[in-house]
């Protein structure tokens, strides 16, 4: 088993990718915190890997801090973080009030921004570990919306290009205490946000005219790259944002 003992807390892991990433990494020996604002099937993840639950809104710094602090205490250690919480189901692609787009940064950036910054002091202490962003194929691409009355924010596009870069940024400043930080890139990933807010006809367009590999991924499919990243395979692999699309960022 590719992470057997090793410590990994998972944000968002109460449902879709990231639930996919939990119940791999738990197959693969890791022991799971299940990191999510949903208690409810967070609590039923947790239970049914074998893992652990720890309720976390990782847009406020109180509670991210707290959870690491609860992980480090009951293990000792925290040897990977996958920053997989976002907003993304139900998102309103057509709202483009500031205060909108400043809810969106503060789940889907700074909420990934405040869990590297409280898992940090324990994973250097430790002496190393992983972080890994989930980020999008949406920070390569270009969506067009119609302008009206005011400029499109590009909200969730925007959080994952800056995601990009902070994945990089972060590498550069923690290597020195061999803390590892590499970014996922999926491509079209049929969860249930996908399914109830793409639409199919745009979806086929993406598969069959901008991707090599002409199906959708599903959350299994993201997981390989996730386990080989947190798992010592990968140790001298940092500041890499990873496609994983099919193909899609490829062809541009």
């Amino acid at each position: 088993m590719k992470l057997d003992g090793k410590v990994a807390v998972i944000t968002g892991a109460a449902q879709g990718i990231g639930e996919a990433y939990a119940r791999r990494f738990a197959a693969e020996g890791a022991r799971v915190v299940v990191a999510d604002v949903n208690a409810d099937k967070g609590q039923v993840i947790a239970r049914e890997i074998g893992g652990s639950f720890e309720r976390v809104d990782v847009s406020s710094e109180n509670d991210t801090k707290r959870v690491a602090r609860a992980v480090a205490d009951r293990h000792a250690r925290i040897d990977v973080l996958l920053n997989n919480a976002a907003i993304f189901y139900g998102i309103d692609n057509f709202d483009t009030s500031f205060a909108y787009l400043k809810k969106i940064f503060d789940v889907n950036y700074f909420g990934a921004w405040l869990m590297c910054r409280a898992v940090f002091p324990h994973m250097r202490d430790a002496g190393g570990g992983s972080i890994i962003n989930q980020s999008s194929s949406a920070a390569f691409l270009h969506p067009e919306y119609p302008i009206d009355a005011e400029l499109p924010s590009f909200h969730y596009s925007v959080t994952k290009a800056a995601m990009n870069a902070m994945t990089h940024y972060l590498a550069g400043c923690v290597g020195r205490w061999s803390i590892r930080v590499n970014a996922i890139c999926p491509g079209p990933t049929m969860t249930e946000a996908t399914r109830q807010g793409v639409p199919q006809q745009y979806l086929d367009w993406i598969i069959q005219g901008q991707m090599a590999i002409h199906r959708a991924l599903e959350p299994e499919d993201l997981t390989g790259t996730a386990v080989w990243l947190a798992s010592d395979d990968s140790r001298m692999v940092t500041g890499q944002v990873i496609p994983v699309d099919g193909g899609m960022v490829m062809l541009g």
